[in-house]
């Protein structure tokens, strides 16, 4: 038969299949990545507005005030403040996110290989869960400090490996993961209501044929519509794991703490700071990410048999 037509594996495969399994985590890594750096100003702007805290009081007044203050006191560059943790981290997170995912889902599938809505979200939870631990808590913990550091009167951080260097020295390898329940939470959350969606538009699309082709612009709707409501479903999450991770996390003994503190001081609204800004970059990398794994999937489907 030929290889999976959804998520690759990537961890049950050995030998020359590991190789080529690989394949597509690495390219939906590099597009990740690739999308990051076209999109990350939107990233750096919904960071800072939800770092921004009501009660001191706040610092910008929304979305274009936060671009023309960064802008007037950093250059254009100091959008792309934080940058460098998201990039080297775009292969690692695919890589644990599909390989954790069709490990999952392997064990899930029906006889003909199909797997329904709701075995989507377990695994995509599962998946979310073991990119949080891995991979994701340390590099939004480095971000996310590294935005927030830009507003500081002497900010300390001059790079990315001497930021990193500083945190580790300073408050040791814990250091890196602040907000990790929040992050866990966070990320379970997203990719099980991004493989929920996705696996459920599947085979809504597909009908009684699974053999049914998607294009691939159908693939990026679907991914930006999962996207989106992933967006919509844990963005209070986001905040919270956002204040848990800046540079005055101390305030909050715990997540739940974080929570309570942002509800009595700045009322509901505050934990859908950023909406819009991480609904625009959230949408496109889902659906690039998407696209890129399941066409080099299909490639590779043609290109090798197992039996």
């Amino acid at each position: 038969m030929s290889l999976p037509e959804t998520l690759q594996g990537v961890l049950m495969m050995s030998g020359s299949r590991t190789n080529r399994s690989f394949e597509p985590v690495l390219f939906s890594g590099i597009a990740g990545g690739i999308e990051i750096c076209i999109t990350f100003p939107t990233e750096y702007v919904k960071t800072q507005l939800q770092l921004d805290e009501k009660a001191n009081p706040p610092r910008y007044k929304g979305i274009v005030d936060c671009v023309k203050q960064t802008v007037r006191d950093h250059g254009v560059k100091g959008l792309y403040r934080g940058l460098s943790s998201l990039v080297y981290g775009s292969i690692p997170k695919a890589a644990v996110r599909f390989g954790m995912f069709e490990f999952l889902s392997n064990k899930m599938r029906d006889e003909s290989g199909k797997l329904d809505s709701t075995q989507g979200l377990i695994c995509g939870l599962g998946a979310g869960v073991a990119e949080a631990i891995v991979v994701v808590c340390p590099m939004e913990t480095v971000k996310v400090k590294f935005i927030h550091d830009q507003t500081s009167a002497n900010p300390k951080y001059r790079g990315f490996f001497h930021g990193v260097r500083e945190i580790v020295r300073t408050q040791g390898l814990k250091g890196t993961y602040q907000g990790l329940t929040a992050t866990v939470l966070k990320q379970g959350s997203n990719q099980a209501i991004r493989f929920y969606v996705m696996t459920a538009l599947r085979n809504w699309y597909k009908g009684d044929n699974p053999q049914k082709t998607i294009n691939p612009l159908v693939t990026g709707v679907f991914g930006a519509v999962a996207g989106a409501a992933s967006v919509f479903g844990n963005t209070p999450l986001d905040v919270i794991k956002t204040r848990m991770q800046g540079l005055e996390a101390h305030k909050y003994k715990s997540t739940v703490d974080c929570a309570i503190k942002i509800m009595k001081h700045e009322g509901p609204a505050a934990f859908y700071k950023g909406t819009v800004p991480r609904l625009g970059r959230v949408c496109m990398d889902v659906a690039i990410v998407f696209i890129i794994y399941e066409e080099v999937v299909k490639v590779l489907n043609k290109v090798w048999k197992t039996d």
